[in-house]
């Protein structure tokens, strides 16, 4: 599956009809934001059961302020509709590929059930 980019309206519904959803923050005038957008590329291809979203910072600037994003590319993770990753910079392939793993691994179902019970 290839990458798809989304807008503001398309956001909350895109991470929270999917299972698993990698969101990459960028803007076409940001080098790192180039050299990363063929890893998230390739990676999108290994992964079709993963939305690999891009979010243009420059067309989308309230979304990328809702979404507090301060240095691009920010790469975020959503598990069920659940912020699981959030870090700025590129990743390289390896790191973005275990990253992957690690978000399809985590047991967010537990995850949110131990919140609650904290906070409970």
């Amino acid at each position: 599956m290839a990458t798809r980019d989304i807008t503001a309206p398309e956001f909350n519904d895109t991470i929270n009809d999917n299972e698993i959803v990698l969101v990459d923050f960028w803007a076409s005038w940001c080098g790192p934001c180039k050299a990363f957008a063929p890893t998230f590329a390739a990676s999108s291809e290994k992964h079709p059961d993963v939305v690999y979203a891009k979010v243009d910072t420059e067309a989308e600037q309230q979304l990328a302020a809702a979404a507090d994003i301060r240095s691009i590319p920010t790469l975020m993770a959503f598990k069920k509709g659940k912020l699981v990753f959030n870090q700025a910079g590129a990743l390289p392939p390896a790191a973005l590929e275990d990253l992957v793993q690690k978000v399809k691994e985590f047991d967010i179902d537990a995850a949110i059930a131990a919140q609650e019970e904290n906070q409970g």
